[in-house]
């Protein structure tokens, strides 16, 4: 994971994790809803072994009403585990800056993931750096109003 790989910048990491969350959530987005220039919205999903709720700070892009993430954990070699939630259980809620929502999440087509991955990479050019570090296929999910 080098700086200097071609397409890559590294993104600022001032505000991630719990920290983003709970920043953007106090403010309805006022803090978080841009980060590295790209809009961000929260995902909150069921744990698929605790029944918990697990909220993580997400880029999205859009594709008509549905909005779009990517499961690419920096490229890393397994699938992110908000990922393996929306999996074991598809009902899920975001929010965009203020506003909450419902929705329904299922992983983007082999037929459609090409046009999709495309958003997503105009919004995050580093999804393509990601997917060249791994094997596995990066998931676009694709979330659908409930």
């Amino acid at each position: 994971m080098s700086e200097k790989e071609p397409g890559y910048t590294a993104p600022d990491l001032g505000l991630v994790g719990a920290e983003h969350v709970a920043r953007y959530r106090e403010t309805g987005g006022e803090v978080g809803y841009l980060w590295n220039g790209v809009p961000t919205l929260l995902l909150t999903t069921t744990g698929r072994r605790s029944g918990l709720l697990r909220t993580s700070a997400m880029i999205f892009g859009r594709d008509g009403d549905d909005h779009l993430v990517v499961a690419s954990m920096g490229g890393a070699p397994r699938h992110p585990q908000w990922y393996l939630n929306l999996e074991a259980e598809p009902g899920a809620e975001i929010q965009v800056r203020a506003e909450r929502l419902r929705v329904t999440a299922r992983t983007a087509s082999a037929d459609e993931r090409p046009r999709l991955w495309k958003i997503m990479t105009e919004v995050w050019p580093n999804y393509d750096v990601y997917q060249s570090r791994t094997e596995r296929r990066i998931p676009v999910v694709v979330l659908s109003p409930a």
